[in-house]
């Protein structure tokens, strides 16, 4: 009886373990996000399994000053979040509907909702486990396992996170780092011969007077102008900053901070007084977005800034302890970096009453000492799949037989290697900030190779290479491609058919009737903001404005 009772309860114990839908997303990415409410949308039975605890990724962590590029392009459940945006701050009252820099606690907030109505099923902290996380037959992906050995069975699965493990561990060819210039026949490829913007304007050596390299540069050559590498551009966490004296947090002094490491930083400072005539000031450290609330979200600028550059290479192949070492090095090194700003004595006083007139949002990342919780991993792994999109396709070869949405900021990469050029000075290398064309993007790049998975979609680690990559990897591409898995897993679950034969006019056919936009013009876009109204219209806000501070009390 003992022995019918233990079996009956592992038996049961299995069920919990595993857990079929129609539609499993993994990763809780703006992309996740967008691709399992789309799928939810066309009555699929759909899991978002999220390894982290917040959902969004970096436009609830961080990123709110928006790159949009030309924002008319921007259609469907992106559009239609950035609309929800611009209703929590009752922008209509404004003559205004679209907040295109939403607080990232605001963000997260939205997704949640747009998630919960669309019925998904949200499991959070569950991460994919390592090397045998994945079951396939065939080509096609039946099971992924969790590290506490949860299991999910799905009929398509989309791996929409940054790092692309999922995709990786399904056997999905692809790449890291900068294709040669004749791989492709890309003139922005591979190492830049010269790298004009965020830079050093000054020469300044990179020893100390001893002979020593400075901290922060690589002893490695540049290689050669035009070759290929393994180089990934560099990371930062995108902090929140307020100068609004009642929410702010001082800059927070790192446990591991040594001042040596920002030597070059002083003399980086020192140097450009005299070259500019007067201090550098603290928008040209930093690049200030402001946002809502007295707050604004602050990026890398300059020759030496947030960016840690050269100190992510082994992060997109590496295994998960590897990755939280790299995660807190680039955290240690940014919180110094402000630190240093707002305290050491090397720094003009112009520029250090201007860091200090700004700190942490106490009201943002509360359960993170107010630090971001997401960092900016511009780019990891890159699926090489039916379709490989490169720079024509941002240039010249706009148009796609198979659009599903449009491209339009520009290639845009930051620097990859610090090291010591022919004269002893230090150098950056590696930034890209070249304009383009509107472009369309092809529903091949979201697809793996036939021959190898027919089952999965990749909205984020999508099929391109680094410069095409570098414009495509915007939040809002991530957010309508993700619009653009959830409606194609929904056709393949319909028809039967692997993903990489949806039948592209139907596809097409219900983008378009969800705000999709494929073609440059006003009228697009009006077309798409009307079928965002018609979907998303709550009675109007009662009460104060959400951005409205008390009135003082006498």
């Amino acid at each position: 009886m003992m022995k019918t009772l233990v079996v009956l309860l592992l038996a049961a114990l299995s069920l919990v373990a595993q857990q079929s839908y129609d539609l499993v997303v993994y990763g809780g990415t703006a992309g996740g996000a967008m691709t399992a409410v789309a799928g939810a949308r066309q009555g699929l039975k759909v899991a978002l399994v999220n390894p982290g605890k917040h959902i969004g990724g970096l436009v609830s962590g961080g990123l709110s000053g928006t790159d949009t590029g030309r924002k008319e392009v921007i259609g469907g459940l992106a559009l239609e979040f950035y609309f929800r945006a611009g209703r929590h701050y009752d922008l209509q009252r404004h003559i205004q509907e679209i907040a295109w820099m939403p607080e990232p606690k605001v963000a997260e907030a939205i997704m949640r909702d747009m998630l919960k109505e669309s019925g998904v099923t949200l499991h959070e902290s569950l991460r994919l486990r390592e090397k045998t996380g994945v079951r396939k037959e065939g080509t096609r992906i039946v099971e992924i396992t969790m590290e506490n050995g949860t299991r999910f069975q799905a009929k398509v699965f989309s791996d929409a996170s940054y790092e692309g493990d999922l995709m990786a561990q399904s056997g999905v060819t692809y790449t890291i780092g900068r294709e040669s210039q004749k791989q492709y026949g890309e003139s922005l490829a591979g190492i830049r011969a010269h790298t004009p913007s965020h830079q050093f304007a000054v020469d300044i050596p990179a020893r100390d007077e001893t002979g020593n390299l400075l901290p922060e540069i690589s002893a490695e050559p540049k290689g050669e102008p035009g070759a290929g590498d393994k180089r990934i551009q560099a990371y930062n966490f995108r902090v929140i900053a307020t100068n609004v004296p009642a929410n702010r947090v001082p800059w927070p002094k790192p446990a591991t901070y040594d001042v040596k490491r920002y030597e070059l930083l002083a003399r980086y400072l020192t140097a450009m007084t005299p070259y500019m005539g007067r201090p550098l000031d603290i928008n040209e450290v930093n690049l200030l977005r402001v946002i809502p609330n007295g707050k604004a979200d602050f990026n890398n600028r300059g020759g030496f800034s947030t960016d840690y550059i050269g100190k992510n290479y082994d992060f997109p192949d590496g295994d998960y302890a590897t990755r939280e070492r790299i995660w807190k090095e680039h955290e240690e090194y940014q919180k110094g970096f402000y630190y240093f700003l707002a305290t050491d004595p090397r720094v003009p006083k112009a520029l250090q009453d201007q860091m200090n007139e700004w700190g942490l949002a106490k009201d943002e990342f509360i359960d993170n000492g107010n630090w971001p919780h997401q960092l900016y991993i511009r780019e990891a792994r890159r699926m090489i799949g039916e379709y490989v999109a490169v720079q024509k396709d941002l240039q010249t070869d706009l148009t796609k037989p198979d659009v599903i949405g449009m491209g339009s900021y520009s290639s845009d990469s930051h620097n990859l290697q610090r090291f010591v050029n022919a004269k002893g000075f230090v150098e950056n290398e590696g930034d890209v900030q070249v304009g383009v064309k509107p472009y369309q993007i092809a529903y091949r790049s979201l697809t793996p190779k036939r021959a190898e998975v027919t089952n999965l979609l990749v909205p984020v680690c999508l099929s391109a290479s680094h410069i095409a990559y570098s414009s495509m990897r915007m939040e809002p591409q991530y957010m309508l491609l993700g619009h653009v898995a959830g409606v194609a897993a929904s056709l393949a679950v319909k028809h039967n058919v692997a993903v990489q034969a949806v039948p592209i006019a139907e596809l097409q056919k219900q983008l378009l009737a969800e705000g999709a936009v494929f073609e440059l013009g006003i009228e697009h876009h009006n077309r798409a903001l009307a079928i965002i109204r018609q979907r998303y219209a709550p009675p109007p806000r009662t009460g104060p404005l959400p951005w409205a501070r008390p009135e003082p009390k006498n």
